[in-house]
């Protein structure tokens, strides 16, 4: 089949650290092209450059045999080419035909032709068998799939030819996925063409015809889906020696510390329960929109539970952050720059501000000596790189900035942590550092709950992984069984082979 899309030699990097390095594949016209791998893979940066948000930094791309480099998302879309993002760019309060229709309006003497618009809108939501939609409806008032619905009309409404579709069935329940994907197939007989991103190996069995896997921004393989297996497309994403990498584990636990019992949380996470040790690392891990990251929130009483019980140690009633820090457990975020640092204020400000009440002498006084002591061991500890201990923290690198703020708990001795993609974001050599400070923080005793989407990572560092999907606690592995293909396998929910 003819390319359609052709990619050569694509490299991208940022601030000196590559995204992209050579990447070349061939995309199909009419088609379902998934495009899969691990968080870090690539897999953003290839579809932006195709969808014109970013640009390569060499390298070449082909659209229907014609040199196709567009500067932006809009010479994208004049191109045929339309994007399905996670967050779907409509209007709130405005109409179904006025979010179709947005920017693209059809009009007489400069006067926009309403039933012209209305028609166009019509005829689009009857070609993707949704012609139910209430044209006048506020977008607010649509389910989530619904509004998919119309974001895919929209880009169809222009002369769409490759369709984007970036984690579509993340927050989708089974019947949604299934109507999603006869839009897919009924797009595909029209001769669009979709490429398809999501880590739902299962899913890309169910509907696509061909897969990529990129790898450490590396283009590994492309083949058809009736051509390989699950196994080795997992080997392909994993595509490295997991236990090279990761310090021993903890094999002797101490006692209770957590009890997690039936939580639940609205539209995040349902009847979880678990309980974890002193000394253990457990992992939480799953998909985009598993609830992985709500229930990790939730530990540290920063998402509300509906329903069950959270208990640390001996504390009783509803956990709190400030009841949470009392009780010495550390929260690292996923979002170390908007939620983890004062991204102005000093290094030693950083790594103190959990423990400033320690600090603070008669009359409400910081101690500066005594801050600038603490500061300095926990730099020392974990070879904080910084011009010096008062430069602020926003200019570390992201390595060392995640450092500043594990080190913030550590400064006041944390019973246990909570971490959140504690290696998003920073390079492999800190990376490994990290890894080895979680070992040895579990060696000493500290309870560690590790919330992560990076398979190795969570085979590597922890003794028991629990398994989200769609908020479900589907999988709790241990022992021999906690290995990367096991954990990708329950959290795609493929079956064993």
């Amino acid at each position: 089949m003819a390319a359609l899309l052709q990619l050569d030699r694509i490299c991208r990097a940022f601030s000196g650290v590559t995204a992209l390095h050579d990447v070349s594949c061939s995309i199909a016209a009419g088609t379902i092209h998934a495009l899969i791998g691990e968080n870090g893979a690539g897999k953003s940066t290839l579809i932006k450059i195709i969808a014109g948000a970013l640009e390569p930094d060499s390298g070449t791309l082909t659209l229907a045999g014609q040199p196709y480099h567009p500067h932006t998302p809009h010479q994208a879309i004049e191109a045929g080419i339309g994007t399905l993002h996670q967050e779907l760019n409509l209007l709130p309060s405005r109409s179904v035909v006025a979010n179709l229709t947005l920017g693209q309006e059809p009009a007489r003497y400069g006067v926009i032709d309403r039933d012209q618009a209305r028609a166009a809108a019509r005829r689009v939501l009857e070609q993707l068998g949704t012609a139910y939609l209430p044209l006048d409806a506020p977008i607010e008032q649509l389910s989530l799939s619904e509004k998919q619905m119309v974001a895919i009309a929209k880009t169809l409404l222009g002369e769409c030819r490759i369709l984007i579709m970036d984690e579509p069935t993340a927050a989708l329940n089974s019947a949604e996925v299934e109507a999603l994907f006869k839009v897919m197939q009924a797009l595909k007989a029209r001769g669009v063409t979709v490429i398809y991103v999501s880590h739902r190996l299962a899913e890309i069995f169910q509907v696509a015809d061909v897969v990529t896997v990129l790898r450490d921004g590396q283009h590994i393989r492309t083949t058809p889906l009736d051509q390989t297996t699950p196994a080795e497309l997992i080997a392909a994403m994993l595509g490295r020696s997991v236990q090279s990498v990761f310090p021993p584990r903890r094999t002797q636990l101490g006692d209770v510390v957590l009890s997690v019992e039936h939580a639940s949380a609205a539209q995040a996470f349902d009847d979880v329960s678990f309980q974890l040790r002193s000394g253990e690392v457990l992992a939480i891990t799953g998909l985009a929109g598993s609830g992985k990251t709500e229930l990790g929130q939730a530990l540290f009483g920063a998402w509300p539970i509906d329903r069950g019980r959270i208990r640390w140690f001996d504390a009783a009633g509803r956990i709190t952050p400030a009841h949470a820090v009392a009780a010495g457990i550390g929260f690292v975020p996923e979002d170390r720059k908007a939620e983890g640092l004062l991204f102005d204020e000093s290094v030693r400000r950083n790594v103190t501000l959990a423990a400033l009440t320690r600090l603070v002498k008669r009359w409400g006084v910081i101690d500066r000596s005594g801050e600038q002591q603490a500061a300095q061991r926990q730099a020392e500890a974990l070879h904080i790189r910084a011009p010096s201990l008062s430069a602020p923290v926003r200019i570390l690198s992201g390595g060392n900035q995640q450092k500043t703020v594990l080190a913030k708990w550590l400064a006041i001795g944390a019973r246990a942590l909570i971490l959140l993609e504690p290696t998003q974001g920073i390079d492999v050599g800190v990376k490994v550092e990290i890894y080895e400070l979680i070992a040895q923080l579990a060696q000493a005793g500290t309870a560690i709950v590790l919330v992560s989407a990076e398979w190795s990572e969570v085979a590597g560092l922890a003794q028991r992984v629990l398994v989200l999907r769609s908020g479900r606690l589907v999988a709790e592995l241990s022992d021999a069984k906690v290995e990367a293909t096991s954990i990708l396998r329950a959290a795609a929910g493929v079956a064993s082979e």
